[in-house]
């Protein structure tokens, strides 16, 4: 007899486990004969050294799989314990399995053009209205990057940028401040990759997320580059970020330059980077329209009716407002 430990280190051991240990009491009744203990990401097996064997080689089989669809099946355990491939695996051309196994894709010819610019080129622009995915999109492909191994870091950040609320009184020290700008980045994180192994990441700074003014005098090896919401950059931010771009690293930029939140008297980065780069070799571009919002319908409906405002506003001179009649006899 002997004793096997085995560490999980690719997964979540939650959605190895399963809720309430479902899927590991379905490999015990499998291996009948072996001892198992599961405490955390550590695995104790005891018995014949052929069997505890077959048992590690296993685990890592459901580990792996685990790791690359975000969910362990009881259909899956079974496909791989009998040495098949697991049938839950559904046939796409998904990005990655975000967390429940949810398959991201894209969804729209743009979406999809979006993901093979990404993979071919260093430096890819992503423009578009609002729900359109194209920053969902853009950190998919970068968890899948990192899921990979083609890049050890995931680096994503934004500009400081009111869109109309100031957020400089709220308490707490400058994390607290700045969250709030982040949190969109912390949701498609969240609905990518499990809790868990999500904290790990960030504790061992492999996801960094951080606002624009942290990237200065940083070279960026080895990463993938998210910057969101670049219409709302500086000239200089911009620039200073672009020159970040390191060896073996990929930069991805989205935007929306019909929503600049910046003073009136301060060009975008964004506007301005699209026309001094608009020749550079190398440089991909991917533009998303309306036909590509995916979030709720009355999203499309909504930015219809704010672009016929602007238009009928644009066309119509200002008149002055009649004054009101004095009530003066």
């Amino acid at each position: 007899m002997i004793e096997r430990i085995i560490i999980i280190e690719k997964t979540d051991p939650v959605t190895l486990y399963g809720v309430n240990n479902a899927n590991m009491q379905l490999v015990r009744n499998l291996f009948s004969k072996l001892r198992i203990a599961a405490r955390g990401s550590v695995i104790k097996v005891i018995g014949e050294d052929a069997e505890t064997a077959q048992f590690e080689k296993t685990i890592r089989q459901l580990e792996n799989h685990a790791a690359e669809f975000n969910r362990l099946t009881e259909e899956a355990i079974l496909d791989i314990v009998h040495g098949e491939a697991p049938r839950d695996i559904k046939q796409d051309e998904a990005i990655i399995y975000g967390v429940n196994g949810k398959p991201i894709i894209g969804r729209t010819p743009n979406q999809q053009k979006l993901v093979e610019t990404i993979a071919t080129h260093d430096l890819t622009f992503a423009l578009g209205p609002a729900g359109t995915g194209k920053t969902y999109i853009a950190i998919a492909m970068a968890v899948r990057m990192l899921k990979n191994k083609e890049v050890r870091r995931l680096i994503l950040s934004r500009p400081a940028v009111e869109a109309g609320e100031k957020l400089g009184f709220l308490p707490g020290d400058m994390k607290d401040k700045i969250d709030p700008y982040l949190q969109p980045l912390y949701d498609a994180l969240e609905d990518m990759i499990p809790a868990m192994k999500l904290r790990e990441y960030m504790e061992t700074k492999t996801i960094q997320i951080a606002p624009l003014a942290f990237m200065r005098g940083r070279t960026l090896n080895d990463a993938v580059i998210v910057l969101d919401e670049a219409q709302n950059t500086t000239t200089h931010q911009i620039k200073m970020f672009l020159t970040r771009l390191g060896m073996n690293a990929k930069m991805i930029i989205t935007g929306d330059i019909t929503q600049i939140d910046l003073p009136r008297s301060t060009q975008s980065g964004l506007i301005q980077a699209l026309r001094v780069l608009r020749d550079v070799k190398g440089i991909g571009k991917i533009e998303f329209g309306k036909k590509d919002i995916i979030r709720h319908a009355l999203v499309q409906r909504i930015v219809e009716a704010y672009e016929a405002f602007d238009n009928e506003k644009e066309e119509t001179p200002h008149k002055p407002e009649a004054s009101a009649p004095s009530t003066d006899e």
